[in-house]
């Protein structure tokens, strides 16, 4: 169409169910060979190309190789969405109601179209406009075709043959009316069921530059849905190639820009401290190599260290490991919903212990109070967030319900003095010292540590204490967070191994780290 609308933007949903699917995909993948990938990465001391990071000499950048690694980002985002996304497709972009960037667009296509119906309004008629704009729509309808629709293709190029339709032009005797009649007919034809409508619509429009309007709009849509068909065609393929494909791609980067693992190393350099600072230190009698390692983590340890960090991970603050940067998004809402889970499980917790007999074993109950949580702290992860407020009116709701459910079953209502100091208590969740949502917090991550273990992946982990009531919402989050962890883990294992082997080897007492390097275990 003259005058683009620009390039298409992509549009992702998480959707549970999608989610899910490809986690269990993800965990065939990798409960077999996780262990042994981390093995053989750590352990072995070369290895081809692509299955490890190879060692690069500081250098200069060029420009030239900035794009072209930047490229291959963007091809490797591309490919991992199709990839880990179901759901995933291309949808025109919708730009913001008072951008300038809109008002600029809207104000060059109106200027397009009141030049083309003046030229149709002149007399005789100039048609300049409209044979590009012919022109353009036979471009594009047989980009549509598959290769074989051979005899459609040799039908479009004789009736829309631009030699013959100028030749019309300048003998006052084209059709444009007819030309318009021909493309809607064909467009009927290539179009998706769900573009019939659209499509029926054109044949009521009578004028000519509001028809040609419609029909690039109509295209345009068009243009999407082959888009989409095409991706979820490849998507199979893709799925079956994706782990080679983005190992590939990534070592193509780190060739590029030999930086591209400084955050990422960072990240496992922080892991591997923190793991440090609460292992045991080892006695002063012990002697031998083994004994002198005992106080150094495993490998898969501080890797799974590395990853259970991403949950408490402040994107204002901190920038994300590049090995995870494709998965950027998916992890933000993971954290939001993380978030509103624990916070749901504070109160819960909270109301439980003060209350007591009187309401446990009441599911309908339970799944209420769980409800009306869930409602009025949605948004909590959001800084401009009033907590202190919703956490009050959380705490009245809760209380309202408490009442009606324990005077329906001839329990007394609660004491005014046992509300006043629930909603004290819920209200001071927020607080960073606060007890219950550091059990929570502890809780949450001893979970997810448990559910990315290797071999864990076929039977989920037992819910702890204090988590039974969000355990259906926890149980969703597992699955997609080890949807990424299990993915990730097979894409970049070779690149985690170089770096694992220099922090703990450069950890290790000297005749440890000449004894050779350390290997992973499942844990």
């Amino acid at each position: 169409m003259p005058l683009n609308d620009g390039q298409p933007s992509t549009s992702t949903s998480d959707d549970q169910n999608s989610d899910t699917e490809s986690s269990e995909r993800c965990d065939s993948m990798t409960s077999s060979s996780d262990t042994e990938c981390s093995r053989q990465s750590f352990t072995s001391g070369s290895s081809s190309k692509h299955s490890s990071p190879a060692s690069s000499p500081p250098k200069m950048v060029t420009f030239d190789e900035l794009m072209t690694a930047a490229r291959d980002l963007s091809n490797l985002s591309l490919a991992h969405e199709i990839v880990v996304n179901g759901n995933f497709k291309v949808e025109q972009p919708e730009l913001p109601e008072n951008s300038l960037e809109r008002k600029v667009k809207e104000i060059v296509h109106k200027a397009f179209w009141d030049r083309l119906e003046a030229e149709l309004n002149e007399d005789p008629p100039v048609y300049e406009y409209v044979i590009r704009l012919v022109e353009e729509i036979k471009e594009i309808l047989l980009s549509f075709l598959n290769p074989g629709a051979n005899r459609l293709r040799n039908q479009i190029c004789e009736v829309l043959d631009m030699d013959l339709i100028q030749q019309q032009v300048d003998n006052d005797a084209v059709d444009i009316h007819g030309l318009e009649n021909y493309i809607i007919t064909v467009m009927g034809k290539l179009c998706a069921p769900a573009r019939d409508d659209d499509v029926k619509k054109l044949k009521e429009i009578s004028d000519i530059v509001p028809l040609f309007r419609e029909i690039f709009r109509v295209l345009d849509l068009m243009k999407m849905d082959m888009v989409n068909f095409t991706i979820n065609n490849i998507r199979p393929q893709l799925q079956m190639q994706s782990v080679e494909y983005e190992r590939t791609k990534f070592q193509a980067i780190l060739d590029q820009t030999p930086n591209a693992l400084d955050h990422t190393t960072e990240w496992m350099k922080e892991s591997l401290d923190e793991l440090m600072a609460v292992k045991p230190c080892t006695s002063p009698s012990t002697s031998g190599a083994e004994n002198h390692t005992s106080g150094i983590p495993s490998p898969m340890s501080v890797l799974n260290k590395f990853y259970i960090k991403l949950l408490d991970w402040d994107c204002q603050k901190k920038v994300l490991p590049e090995t995870l940067m494709t998965d950027e998004t998916r992890l933000l809402e993971l954290q939001k919903s993380l978030e509103l889970y624990k916070a749901v499980a504070a109160v819960l917790l909270i109301v439980y212990n003060a209350i007591g007999g009187p309401i446990s074993g009441l599911p309908v109950l339970a799944d209420q109070l769980k409800k009306i949580t869930s409602v009025l702290l949605e948004g909590i992860h959001i800084k401009s967030f009033n907590r202190t407020e919703a956490l009050e009116n959380v705490s009245a709701q809760i209380c309202t319900e408490l009442n009606k459910s324990l005077t329906e079953r001839g329990y007394p209502a609660l004491p005014a003095h046992v509300q006043v100091a629930l909603t004290g208590q819920i209200c001071t969740i927020v607080h960073k010292d606060n007890s219950i949502s550091n059990l929570i917090d502890e809780r949450v991550h001893s979970y997810m540590k448990l559910s990315i273990v290797p071999n864990s992946h076929t039977q989920p982990p037992a819910i702890l204490g204090g988590l039974a009531l969000i355990q259906p919402e926890l149980e969703v989050f597992r699955a997609q967070f080890n949807s990424i962890v299990n993915f990730n883990k097979q894409v970049y294992c070779p690149f985690y191994g170089k770096i694992l082997r220099k922090l703990l080897l450069s950890e290790a007492p000297q005749g440890t780290a000449e004894a050779g390097t350390p290997s992973v275990s499942a844990e």
